[in-house]
């Protein structure tokens, strides 16, 4: 089970990860060049929430019940903030993640809620921009399965 679901949240982060860069750009250019919000800026919005929903899913269920590596952590929480790797995991990982998940749905809503199309583009950026960032902080890319 546990390498099942670490397979499937591995291979689900390149679709958050697509749909996050698509609203960043959609949100940048519409922004940039003052366009109107359109159906694609919202239903991009639209599936970056529901594809960071579903991986936040996958992950806290790996997290709090799979996962031999956070289980080793829980196990003597003090050493493991000694070890590098522990930490990242139990630690580092979860909370860069949780940040970025909030700001994606802050982001939808405060671009839901603009009137302005260049607000809402703005807000999109913003948000969608600094999740992305903490978001490709917080990947493990040494153990990264393409």
């Amino acid at each position: 089970m546990y390498t099942g679901l670490l397979h499937t949240h591995n291979m689900f982060r390149w679709l958050v990860l697509f749909a996050l860069i698509f609203a960043v750009l959609f949100g940048l250019i519409g922004w940039l060049k003052r366009l109107e919000w359109q159906k694609r800026d919202n239903l991009s919005g639209l599936l970056l929430t529901i594809f960071m929903d579903i991986q936040f899913v996958i992950g806290i269920v790996l997290y709090a019940f799979v996962s031999p590596i956070t289980k080793a952590a829980f196990n003597d929480f003090g050493a493991a903030m000694k070890n590098a790797d522990l930490r990242f995991y139990a630690v580092e990982h979860i909370l860069l993640m949780v940040i970025a998940l909030v700001l994606v749905h802050i982001g939808r809503a405060k671009s839901k809620k603009a009137v302005a199309p260049w607000k809402r583009h703005r807000a999109a950026t913003i948000f969608y921009g600094i999740s992305l960032l903490l978001i490709l902080a917080a990947i493990p890319w040494e153990r990264a399965m393409f």
